[in-house]
């Protein structure tokens, strides 16, 4: 028997959003205008049908190939007769923003195929709407991206709340704002602090808590050093270790209703005296780690005092 044959990854690129998001604009402009796939064979996987469309011939030209798919053809099968029939080095996917994640990603796909970015679009002048109305859909979208592109903004478009409320439900995303002429905003806004981050030590009243865990996000390396004392709620998950657990908060995402506990790690000696759901008044220092979830560093706190505490007045945490 000869040596096996390592199978060649093949990058798979998936654009969520719901109808009229932006996906086949900017589908249309990565394939074409900047000559994305620089003639290398492509399969371009289309499972929804909007108002602007492709020019088939023109991306055949490309040796880019358009399948259209119904969610009865999303299988194993179907797309092996595909990976044969057009050989890709490629794949993208304009994935219908209403069929369910795990319809795609629960299925057994051809061998080398790799996810490696997900990209949800969303339109800004219609986000509050679908929020209230799809909530699950719209989470569900939020919460896998790797990039999260808000177009069609304007003045009204409520930037600093909703990259604070996806940065509660994804902490990895980046989050880009594109005004109605395309021209890109990927700056996060500076937060208005409600405590002094140039002192070694802070405080939080229990109001602030959202604002520092977005902060401390975005912005690990001026916190690390720091003394931070705040009020906040045990966690223990079953996969920590004995002296590691989570004093956070639950905390109001951008979906009205849809409640997440956010926190980081925390390392103490005391953790094996905690029990979950007790109140605390955590002291410590800041530092940081690797975090899978991050895909990079993140805070952890490494605790000087825990004592119990009264629970907070308002025990949710919001981000508006």
């Amino acid at each position: 028997m000869g040596p096996t044959k390592e199978v060649e990854e093949i990058p798979v690129y998936m654009f969520m959003g719901f109808l009229e998001s932006g996906k086949t604009t900017f589908a249309n402009e990565t394939l074409i205008d900047r000559g994305f796939t620089e003639g290398e064979p492509t399969l371009l996987l289309v499972c929804e049908e909007g108002i602007e469309e492709y020019d088939e011939e023109y991306l055949k030209s490309q040796n880019i190939f358009v399948e259209y798919l119904e969610e009865s053809n999303l299988n194993t099968e179907y797309l092996l007769d595909l990976q044969d029939k057009y050989k890709p080095t490629r794949v993208m996917i304009e994935y219908n923003g209403t069929w369910k994640m795990d319809k795609l990603f629960s299925i057994r796909v051809p061998k080398g195929w790799t996810i490696v970015q997900v990209i949800t679009f969303v339109d800004a002048s219609t986000f509050d709407v679908y929020v209230a109305n799809m909530k699950a859909m719209m989470m569900e979208q939020l919460s896998s991206a790797d990039m999260i592109i808000f177009n069609r903004c304007d003045e009204n478009t409520k930037r600093a709340e909703y990259r604070r409320s996806i940065r509660a439900v994804n902490r990895r995303a980046q989050v880009i704002f594109e005004n109605k002429d395309g021209a890109a905003d990927v700056g996060d806004e500076e937060l208005d602090l409600p405590y002094e981050i140039d002192k070694p030590s802070i405080t939080l009243e229990d109001e602030d808590y959202g604002i520092f865990y977005i902060d401390a996000c975005d912005n690990p390396d001026k916190y690390v050093g720091k003394q931070i004392t705040f009020k906040a709620m045990v966690h223990k998950p079953k996969n920590y270790k004995a002296n590691e657990f989570v004093p956070g908060r639950f905390a109001m995402t951008c979906c009205a209703e849809d409640v997440a506990f956010i926190g980081f790690k925390c390392y103490s000696d005391l953790t094996k005296h905690l029990k979950d759901r007790q109140w605390v008044t955590v002291t410590g220092t800041i530092d940081k780690e690797f975090y899978p979830e991050f895909e990079g560093e993140g805070p952890v706190i490494r605790a000087t005092k825990i004592e119990p505490a009264k629970p907070a007045e308002e025990e949710l945490v919001y981000f508006n």
